[in-house]
Parts: C-alpha cells; sequence; structure tokens
C-alpha cells in the first residue's frame, strides 16, 4: 500500500509539475502567475494540512452530493484517492522547479537547430526538449521521489492501512511499539535504498553520452 500511493501520488505530481513549469516558462502573464501562486502556497503549507483539506474537504463534497441523491448521513471520501491527491498535489510543485531547472540546462542552440530544420513544437518537444529535459532532471526526480515515500507516513492520520499505519496497529495490539516502528524504518530504509540505486542507474544511463572532464 505503501508503495501503491508513492507511485500515483507521484505520477500525479509528475503530471502536474511538467503543465506547471511549461506555465512558468512559456505560459502567458495569468498563466504564469497561477503557476508562481500555485508552487509558492505548496511549498510553504504543510503536507499534513494538505492531507487534511483534501480529505475532509472530499468528504463534505462527497456528503453534499450525496444529499442530492437521498443518502443520510456522512459519506467518506475513499481515503486511498485522498492520499494520492495529497502528495500529488504537494509534490507536483517540486516536480514543477525539477522541471524548470532542467529546461533551463537546456542548450537553447539545441532548440534553435531543431526549429531550424523544420520541426514544428510537438515534434521539437518529444525528440529534443523532453529527453534532454529528462536527463538533467533525474537527479531531482530521484529527490522528490524519496520526500514522496517518506510522505506516505502521513496519509496513516486519515485511516490509510499504509507501513506506518499498519505499525501503530501492531503496536497497540501487541504492546511492543519500539519493536514494530524498527522493521518498519528498516522497511522504509530497504525501499529508499533500492529507490536510490535504481535512480543512479538511470542517471548513468541518460548520461552515458556526455563526455565528463
Amino acid at each position: 500500500m505503501t508503495i501503491a500511493v508513492a507511485i500515483c501520488g507521484y505520477a500525479l505530481g509528475a503530471v502536474i509539475g511538467v503543465f506547471a513549469a511549461w506555465g512558468k516558462i512559456s505560459g502567458g502573464p495569468v498563466i504564469r502567475i497561477i503557476a508562481d501562486a500555485y508552487t509558492t502556497v505548496l511549498r510553504g503549507i504543510p503536507d499534513l494540512l494538505v492531507i487534511f483539506l483534501i480529505y475532509f474537504g472530499g468528504s463534505a463534497m462527497v456528503t453534499s452530493i450525496g444529499r442530492f441523491f437521498g443518502v443520510q448521513g456522512f459519506v467518506s471520501f475513499p481515503n486511498f484517492l485522498a492520499g494520492t491527491v495529497a502528495i500529488g498535489v504537494c509534490s507536483g510543485a517540486h516536480h514543477t522547479e525539477v522541471f524548470r531547472g532542467a529546461f533551463k540546462a537546456v542548450n537553447s542552440g539545441e532548440i534553435e537547430a531543431a526549429r531550424s530544420c523544420g520541426m514544428n513544437l510537438w515534434l521539437r518537444f518529444r525528440r529534443i526538449v523532453a529527453p534532454l529535459t529528462f536527463r538533467y532532471a533525474i537527479a531531482g526526480l530521484s529527490n522528490v521521489w524519496l520526500v514522496v515515500l517518506k510522505e506516505t507516513a502521513l496519509i496513516s492520520v486519515i485511516g490509510l492501512t499504509e507501513l506506518m499505519r499498519q505499525s501503530q496497529i501492531g503496536s497497540g495490539s501487541t504492546g511492543l511499539p519500539f519493536d514494530f516502528y524498527l522493521i518498519a524504518a528498516i522497511i522504509y530504509l530497504l525501499i529508499s535504498s533500492v529507490s536510490s540505486s535504481l535512480m543512479h542507474w538511470a542517471q548513468l544511463r541518460a548520461m552515458r553520452s556526455i563526455r565528463r572532464v
């Protein structure tokens, strides 16, 4: 469950980051202001608060819709969906800055060369901009993934039974909190280590054609 919500939230954040980075780089004044406001707000408020806002805000919306169709009482927003959206919205701000910085690292001469060859906007993005931007973004994306992985522990506050929540349940039922939390820490460290190794391999592979001085 921890890996599932982390992957879904990370993917959602990457999609948000691509569009927000585009807004900051190539968008008009209004779009640029919206993208700047998004990154400023999401990087300035605690992630736990975002989780509460999305979960309880979504529950209020679902409850209102349920009442319209005759459903009585409180209707809870799906906690997996709430956790995924919350992590995606929070990580999207970090993805935005990673993609924006990676795009700035791309040699503008390569983009100009593609334009002079007659490539249209989509073809330039697919063959030149996206591959080169991703090459420079891998290191930052690795850091964002590790942050997202640790953020999944916050989702336990809304009842999603991921690794931290399972540790709480186990420690409460057995009276062995240190044992369960230590095992959880080891599992988190194991996942992080494997993820870092894979990201490092991806970075080396992406930079294999660049001569290192």
